[in-house]
């Protein structure tokens, strides 16, 4: 029992039970380090989600001292409210969206609506919605610190559908404006107003898009489009990003319900803060002019102009005695870049000349035949009738003598040379081309948009004043491929694709 091999092997056994004591103890301590790194990095984590709420909560706090509710009034004469119509129906975003219901006998009575606005200048000027305050006879504007205020309407833009109120009193918070071309889509941002006049209402969401147009709101779109909710009485409020800035105006939403749907839109603030000085400053917007005609480039088109789609935008119509047509811009121009800028859409130059002070020379790069060739022009002031202004003298030179009258079958379409009497009647005096006659609506022409009573005056950039010269052209153009034609449909003219079968 004492020999040293027995006591070796204890030894040894001794060890083991060692061993697997330590391991167990180990695996208790892996297990144990592993559950207190677990709770510490959750406690982390938390606490980066309560440093960021806060931090917004700071942001909000910060500018939200500078959002205004305001509520206007105004006697309307044998207006059709029914009797006991609640006050909601007649906020004039509400009423964006809706009919009247029920309407009752007309009769006098006193309208009130419901908005918000942002305060963006010591002297208590205040930035809002054109509809919030149209034509009210009564502007009252509360701050969030419980002041009231009778405001006055400054001036009001409802092509942008903007307007600017002041309040005199003293010492008001103001906003910071930041800059919205530095938005990007899926940024966050927040909107503060006053929803159904619940004062101060405070909702999240991000960028859904940037650029958008052809809404319908307004003249002149270039709308953010954000899911943070905004419902009746956001109207006028701002949209900021998480630095505590302005970076939009809520001023509309999509709708089937009166409710948010998650589509909203606001005007940019770089677009609004244009307006707003030219609000302060004068009362009114004075707005640059080009005095031409555009269209985008559809896909069809630039096939037949050989040119990338999005390139540009195409010059349909120069009015002679405006800007465009007095420094040599001309019918077929593809304007590419504005004022340094490239140009992409019709809405977007139309929005960069109108942001032009008139009498500003401005670089405009056009491209010409597949040459580029740049072009200053002197910007004018808006006028009143830009249809009349671009109108005069706008069309392409007078033709020489009409063909005999014929009638031709061709894409769909049968056409007639301008006579002196069709030119009368139709109002294409010293024009010449092929006049349309009947366009099967099903055919390629009609397809693409031409109509009866047009007026062909071009195939492919070349002259088509007679029948003879339309067919000699659209030979040349291959089966499958686009014909480009310049058509004067109302009272403007416009090119369209068509594709010869």
């Amino acid at each position: 029992m004492n020999s040293p091999h027995f006591r070796l092997s204890a030894s040894r056994r001794g060890l083991a039970l060692l061993s697997v004591l330590l391991l167990g103890l180990a695996l208790v301590s892996v297990a144990a380090v592993r559950a207190f790194a677990d709770e510490t990095a959750t406690t982390k984590e938390m606490e980066t989600l309560y440093r960021e709420s806060k931090a917004r909560a700071a942001i909000v706090k910060r500018i939200s001292s500078a959002v205004v509710h305001i509520s206007v009034e105004k006697l309307v004469k044998g207006g059709t409210r029914p009797e006991g119509a609640p006050d909601n129906l007649d906020d004039e975003f509400f009423r964006r969206f809706f009919q009247p219901r029920n309407p009752g006998p007309p009769k006098d009575f006193r309208q009130r609506g419901l908005g918000s606005g942002t305060i963006v200048d010591k002297r208590g000027y205040i930035l809002t919605n054109n509809h919030v305050v149209t034509d009210a006879d009564k502007i009252t504007v509360k701050l969030p610190d419980s002041r009231q205020f009778e405001a006055k309407l400054m001036g009001a833009d409802p092509a942008t559908d903007l307007a600017v109120i002041k309040i005199e009193g003293g010492d008001v918070p103001l906003a910071k404006l930041g800059n919205s071309d530095e938005l990007e889509v899926g940024e966050s941002v927040i909107a503060i107003g006053n929803p159904f006049g619940l004062e101060q209402t405070i909702t999240a969401g991000i960028v859904s898009a940037k650029g958008r147009t052809q809404v319908g709101l307004t003249d002149y779109e270039d709308f953010i489009q954000t899911d943070a909710s905004i419902n009746p009485g956001n109207s006028g409020g701002p949209l900021m990003n998480l630095r505590g800035e302005v970076v939009g105006v809520n001023t509309a939403i999509f709708s089937r319900s009166g409710g948010n749907m998650g589509i909203g839109f606001s005007i940019p603030i770089n677009q609004a803060r244009v307006i707003m000085n030219s609000l302060i400053e004068t009362g009114k917007v004075t707005r640059g002019f080009l005095g031409v005609v555009i269209q985008d480039i559809t896909p069809e088109i630039a096939g037949a102009l050989g040119v990338a789609p999005g390139e540009g935008v195409l010059v349909a119509n120069v009015g002679a005695n405006t800007p465009a047509g007095k420094s040599g811009i001309k019918q077929g121009d593809i304007i590419v870049k504005f004022n340094g800028k490239p140009v992409k859409t019709v809405s977007g130059l139309r929005n960069a000349v109108a942001s032009i002070k008139p009498g500003a020379s401005i670089a405009t790069e056009v491209l010409r035949e597949g040459k580029s060739k740049t072009i200053n022009v002197k910007v004018e002031e808006q006028p009143q009738d830009m249809r009349a202004a671009i109108g005069e003298g706008g069309g392409p030179g007078p033709g020489g003598k009409p063909a005999p009258p014929a009638v031709e079958q061709v894409l769909g379409m049968t056409l007639q040379p301008l006579t002196p009497d069709l030119a009368e009647r139709l109002g294409y005096q010293g024009l010449s081309g092929l006049v349309v006659t009947d366009a099967d609506a099903e055919g390629p022409a009609g397809a693409a948009g031409i109509q009866q009573g047009a007026l062909i005056m071009e195939v492919d950039r070349k002259p088509a004043k007679s029948l003879a010269e339309f067919r000699e052209h659209v030979a040349k153009v291959a089966s499958g491929k686009y014909v480009l034609l310049l058509a004067r449909m109302g009272d403007f003219d416009r090119y369209i694709a068509v594709q010869k079968p």
